[in-house]
């Protein structure tokens, strides 16, 4: 009941018995004996007017002492509270914003947290991965100066080696970078409409060499019966399969390594699939691969490199592109990855 409404109750009440007893003392007991009955009609009047003040008192103290002590909560930064009031008049309204205000107040709270936390972890494994080739290529720089590469042959493999490891520097820092802009929206995407089967079977091709120069053995299937066409931006989309790719080969353990890519229609949406037979990943490490700096790793062997954000870029640019990523994997065996493009539809214009 709105409050306008309790005093509006209150003014008529006080009103009506006012005048209906009035007219009764009047027309019951003449003039003289309505004098006496009125003044114990004030009596009643004023029980009735105190015990009407004290109910909207009350719906308005109770919830405004809640209001009291949330707010000291909220200024000591406690946001572990609950705003419970069930009165829909303008102070529940009040109170039902207020705990809105509460809500959105911790879960900004919580995000904080969980950001810095996730910034701590970043400049831990920065500083991790950074210091590992750093101090290599101290070392052979090192060497080189003391005269330790003494042949050209010493000498060529320090230099390769110090080359190598900038290389993973470098990549890293450009990985970091990337996942910067594309995490605030800084990379413009530059889509097109394309062929699937085209575009695909070139990525597979450029793999195919690639991988062949590392001798990993490379399989690609078109398991679509017709050609679609894609909205997509051609570089990003790479840099997703890419990057699946290189962490497969970053975990691969078998002697033998094999790469499969396949392309399959699903209804409004082309699937790609890539899978390995590397390491694999343990069922619960699966559901985290895509979260940002995660890494399966836990001792974080530096030998494999990376900063942990690769997959977590893959996600992002394939949600970018309106579609979705997911994983299968079993320990021993491989992993397998699947996302799904949109396929583009032409509407139909009415003429």
């Amino acid at each position: 009941m709105k409050l306008r409404t309790k005093l509006v109750i209150v003014y008529i009440t006080i009103m009506i018995l006012t005048t209906i007893s009035t007219t009764i003392a009047v027309h019951t007991f003449g003039p003289q004996k309505a004098t006496e009955f009125q003044q114990l009609y004030l009596v009643v009047v004023f029980v009735t007017t105190g015990l009407l003040i004290y109910w909207i008192y009350r719906t308005i103290s109770v919830p405004l002492a809640k209001l009291q002590k949330a707010a000291r909560n909220i200024k000591e930064g406690n946001l572990d509270f609950e705003i419970n009031i069930d009165g829909e008049d303008e102070i529940g309204q009040l109170c039902q914003d207020f705990e809105a205000m509460r809500i959105r107040l911790k879960a900004n709270a919580e995000e904080k947290v969980a950001f810095d936390r996730e910034n701590k972890e970043l400049i831990s494994n920065i500083s991790h991965d950074l210091k590992t080739p750093i101090t290599t290529i101290k070392g052979y720089v090192e060497g080189i100066m003391d005269g330790v590469a003494d042949t050209p042959e010493k000498m060529d493999r320090y230099i390769k080696t110090i080359y190598n490891k900038a290389n993973e520097m470098d990549l890293l820092i450009n990985e970091l970078t990337l996942y910067s802009k594309i995490d605030t929206n800084r990379i413009p995407y530059n889509f097109a409409t394309i062929s699937a089967k085209e575009y695909f079977q070139d990525c597979a091709d450029d793999l195919y060499m690639e991988l062949e120069a590392k001798g990993v053995e490379f399989t690609y299937r078109n398991l679509m019966d017709d050609d679609c066409k894609v909205i997509v931006d051609p570089e990003q989309l790479r840099r997703v399969i890419n990057n699946i790719v290189s962490n497969s080969l970053k975990y691969m353990d078998k002697p033998q390594g094999k790469i499969t890519m396949d392309l399959k229609d699903v209804g409004d949406f082309v699937q790609i699939e890539l899978g390995d037979n590397g390491k694999g990943i343990a069922s619960k490490d699966l559901p985290y691969i895509f979260d940002r700096f995660y890494r399966t790793d836990a001792s974080r062997n530096s030998s494999k490199g990376g900063s942990g954000i690769g997959l977590s870029i893959v996600k992002k640019i394939v949600e970018e592109h309106g579609g979705n990523i997911w994983a299968t994997s079993e320990e021993g065996a491989g992993t397998t990855m699947y996302f799904v493009i949109r396929k583009y539809q032409e509407v139909p214009i009415d003429e």
